[in-house]
């Protein structure tokens, strides 16, 4: 329904940063079209106060301070001539979105144990011997056992993770269980971890 006279948000001009409302806007606005250097630089610091009543605690700290700055040479839309108190060349990357994360092609080929661990594997092919890769062996074996401990099926115990350590590393690692005692891992609390959040999913799909 359009009733005359009345003014719709949807009708106006999409705000660059909502946040501070089409009020501060339009004083930006009124700032551009100021004859004078000196009227601009006023109401610039104006406007900079009235943002900083919008935006809590913002003024305490330099970094609020100029993220205010940046933020009106954004509204301004890089047309409001002042005396910028900082670079401001920076201050457009703020509305830029980020890249898209890549993806990763190649299959995981362990899912039981993962991206990371697999990694791990490969990593200790080729690493040298000494104290930095005798942890990493440690690390990777205690993640597989709770990684077994969750997906496993109930098989966690030392032995199988220091079979498939010296299996996915083409034997470079041989584990000694008995020098090298692993970490407990709680298998129960594992499994209501995952049951946990199972139960969670159904519910959520028995709500749609």
């Amino acid at each position: 329904m359009d009733i005359k006279g009345l003014d719709y948000n949807t009708k106006r001009e999409t705000l660059l940063l909502p946040e501070y409302g089409r009020e501060i806007q339009r004083m930006v606005d009124y700032a551009i079209g100021c004859p004078t250097r000196d009227e601009r630089n006023a109401c610039a610091n104006t406007i900079v106060r009235m943002m900083g009543t919008k935006v809590p605690n913002a003024t305490e700290t330099n970094d609020g301070v100029r993220a205010l700055w940046d933020h009106l040479y954004i509204m301004g839309r890089g047309q409001l001539d002042i005396d910028w108190p900082y670079d401001m060349s920076e201050a457009v990357k703020i509305t830029q979105k980020p890249r898209p994360m890549p993806i990763r092609k190649n299959h995981v080929k362990l899912r039981h144990y993962g991206h990371l661990v697999e990694e791990c594997f490969d990593i200790l092919k080729t690493m040298p011997n000494g104290r930095e890769r005798d942890k990493l062996i440690y690390l990777t074996a205690n993640q597989m056992k709770r990684d077994l401990a969750i997906w496993g099926r109930g098989t966690m115990d030392d032995e199988r993770v220091a079979d498939d350590l010296a299996r996915f590393t083409d034997g470079c690692v041989q584990l000694d269980i008995n020098n090298m005692r692993l970490e407990r891992v709680q298998e129960t609390a594992a499994l209501m971890n995952v049951n946990g959040n199972r139960m969670a999913k159904q519910g959520k799909k028995r709500k749609k």
